[in-house]
C-alpha cells in the first residue's frame, strides 16, 4: 500500500521522471521513518545523530537525482506538465524560481506525497473490513469506474460520493495528525484566555472532531454525516484533518483523491475481514501521528 501511494505521489510530481526518482524517494521515505522512530534520549537539534546523518546523505542523494532533470527540462524547454513542471514556469509576480528554491522545496513535498496518506489508508482499510455494509456499498460505486484504472478523470472521481464520505468520516475519527500549531501574530481572546502575541498556540484535530456541538454521536462511525445537506463541514475548523486556514495542507486536494480511489478500488476487489487475534491500537508521536500499530487484515476476491 505504502509503495502504490509512493508511486503515485511521485508520478504526479514528476510525470516521466518518476521511475528515475522512485528509489531515491522511498529511501527519503525510510529516513523519515528512523527520524521519527521513539528514542529514550531527546537530543539537541544540532547534534549529528545516525538518524539526522542518514536523512541528511538521503536528502542529499535525492537532490542530487533532480537537479540534471531540473537543468535538462529547462534547457529543452519542455517542462512538463507536472509539479515540477509548474514550478519551473516563471510567476507572473516573482519571476523564475531560482534552481535551488526548486531542489530545496522538493524533497519535503515529495515524502508528504505519501507519509500522511499511507497513515491514513490503514485506518480506512480497518473500517472497510469492520463496516463491510460501508464496504459494499463503496464496491457499488466503485463498480461505475472504468476498467482501466488509467482512464479514470475527476468526473468519476467526483461520482463517488458516499466513498468520499467515508474517507472524510474516517479521517475526522483518526485524523492522521493529531496536532497542529498556530503561532498568535497578535494578542487576542479565545474561550476566556488571553494569548499573547507570539505565542505558539496547539490544536489538537482528535479532540475538536469529537465536539458534539459540531458533530451529533461524535464517537459513531457515520460516513452518512457528510452527505447531509445541513452537515456543517463547509464552516471553517469543523474539519482539521488537513488543517485550515492560509497554513492549511497544501495537498489537500492531492490527499483525497489518492485515498478515494485507494478506497473504491480496494472495495471493488476485495471483502475486507479481522482475523483472529489482538486489537490493532495506534501510536501516537509528536511527528508521526497517529499510526495504526499491529494491523491485520485478510482480504478475500469479490466474486
Amino acid at each position: 500500500m505504502r509503495h502504490a501511494l509512493a508511486e503515485i505521489g511521485v508520478r504526479y510530481l514528476f510525470s516521466e521522471d518518476a521511475p528515475t526518482l522512485l528509489p531515491f524517494a522511498s529511501r527519503l521515505f525510510l529516513a523519515r521513518e528512523v527520524l521519527v522512530r521513539p528514542s529514550r534520549w531527546v537530543w539537541p537539534r544540532w547534534m549529528p545523530t545516525p538518524a539526522r546523518r542518514f536523512r541528511t546523505r538521503q536528502q542529499v542523494a535525492f537532490t542530487n537525482a533532480l537537479r540534471p532533470i531540473v537543468r535538462r527540462r529547462r534547457s529543452s524547454g519542455r517542462l512538463g506538465d507536472d509539479t515540477l513542471g509548474q514550478m519551473l514556469r516563471p510567476s507572473p509576480r516573482y519571476g523564475l524560481l531560482p534552481e535551488e528554491a526548486v531542489l530545496d522545496t522538493l524533497p519535503g513535498i515529495t515524502v508528504a506525497t505519501f507519509e500522511t496518506p499511507s497513515r491514513a489508508a490503514g485506518w480506512i482499510l480497518l473500517y472497510l473490513a469492520r463496516y463491510p455494509q460501508a464496504a459494499d456499498r463503496v464496491a457499488a460505486e466503485a463498480a461505475l469506474l472504468p476498467a482501466d484504472p488509467a482512464a479514470t478523470t475527476s468526473t468519476h472521481l467526483d461520482r463517488l460520493q458516499y466513498t468520499q464520505a467515508l474517507v472524510r468520516e474516517v479521517l475526522r475519527l483518526h485524523p492522521p495528525s493529531w496536532l497542529l500549531t498556530r503561532r498568535a501574530t497578535r494578542q487576542t481572546q479565545l474561550a476566556g484566555y488571553t494569548i499573547d502575541a507570539g505565542s505558539t498556540v496547539l490544536v489538537c484535530p482528535y479532540t475538536a472532531h469529537r465536539d458534539a456541538r459540531e458533530h451529533s454521536e461524535p464517537d459513531q462511525f457515520q460516513p452518512e454525516r457528510w452527505l447531509d445537506d445541513s452537515c456543517s463541514r463547509a464552516k471553517p475548523g469543523v474539519f482539521l484533518s488537513f488543517g485550515t486556514g492560509p497554513h492549511g495542507c497544501e495537498g489537500a486536494a492531492l490527499a483525497m483523491a489518492m485515498l478515494t480511489l485507494l478506497t473504491a478500488q480496494t472495495a471493488r476487489r476485495y471483502h475486507l475481514s479481522e482475523p483472529p487475534g489482538p486489537e490493532p491500537s495506534y501510536q501516537v508521536t509528536t511527528f508521526e501521528g497517529l499510526t495504526p500499530v499491529g494491523l491485520r487484515l485478510r482480504a478475500t476476491l469479490r466474486s
